[in-house]
């Protein structure tokens, strides 16, 4: 069923890792599995000297910054794993968030490094990661917090004028959270949720932690509220992301896991992640069989 949202124009998007994937791209990753040629993912790649990584533009994730460089958690990740798997060169490959799972299992690139979210919906299109990091929620809200919103409960209570943008999984929180569907306000980027908080267009814009607080870094009249877990069906809820790979490629993800592993246990994968605005509270041990169930 198509939701039924008010939308604000603002300004150009940024494609959301948090995307769902629609029936046609679900559908053009299903035969993109079919054609994908068995065999050893990461010999091939070693013989080829190069690995394709899919990106989706979206900071602090994978992106091309302003030298026109690609950038990001996961490239920066994904460069130091694959020089020691042997693969000394890696390729973005940009596109926008619903065709990475599509393009992956069409050979477009080799792996998605976008920090995508591990649900079991895409657990059943590819193979993914163990995480490298956990995520929890937070809303812009103007200083001082006026209607004291904390949670999505107590946006519900408030009446609070709540927006998300596009493609947020923060969405189906707070519908979850007993917030009406047809009131939530879709806008196209956190940028967008910053100005319509400042403005008093809304009360509360929600997203993960990380970005509400890098998007209120520079306001004077917002602030990010503390990290909180979405509650869903009596539990709460932890999203955590990862690298994806074709299920065809589970040794090129099995070794993937190994170098991760060791880096998180050495503590150079957070020092890889916090220049990239994450905290120590965003390291993890969750793993991707937990996160696909």
């Amino acid at each position: 069923m198509a939701r039924t949202v008010r939308r604000l124009r603002t300004t150009p998007s940024i494609p959301r890792r948090t995307l769902l994937l629609g029936s046609a791209a679900a559908a053009l990753a299903a035969t993109g599995c079919s054609r994908v040629a068995s065999g050893n993912a990461l010999d091939r790649l070693r013989s080829q000297g190069t690995v394709r990584l899919g990106i989706a533009s979206e900071v602090p994730y994978g992106y091309v910054d302003e030298q026109g460089e690609f950038t990001g958690e996961a490239p920066e990740l994904a460069k130091v794993v694959f020089k020691r798997l042997g693969i000394d060169r890696v390729q973005p490959v940009a596109t926008d968030f619903a065709s990475l799972i599509p393009g992956l299992n069409s050979r477009q690139f080799d792996v998605v490094a976008a920090g995508m979210y591990i649900n079991k919906e895409r657990c059943e299109q590819v193979v993914f990661s163990d995480p490298e990091y956990q995520m929890l929620d937070s809303f812009v809200v103007r200083k001082g917090n006026p209607l004291n919103v904390r949670s999505y409960e107590d946006a519900v209570r408030a009446k609070a004028r709540f927006a998300t943008a596009t493609g947020y999984a923060q969405l189906d929180y707070a519908v979850a959270a007993g917030y009406p569907e047809k009131d939530v306000v879709i806008l196209q980027d956190q940028v967008a949720g910053l100005n319509a908080v400042e403005s008093g267009r809304v009360d509360v814009f929600a997203a993960t932690a990380l970005t509400a607080r890098l998007v209120v870094e520079k306001s004077r009249r917002a602030e990010a509220t503390a990290p909180f877990s979405a509650v869903v069906d009596g539990e709460k809820k932890i999203d955590g992301g990862g690298f994806a790979f074709r299920p065809t490629d589970r040794d090129l993800r099995d070794a993937f896991n190994t170098e991760i592993h060791k880096m998180k246990k050495s503590g150079e994968l957070f020092r890889i992640m916090r220049r990239f605005g994450f905290t120590q509270a965003e390291m993890t041990t969750l793993t991707a069989e937990e996160l696909c169930r």
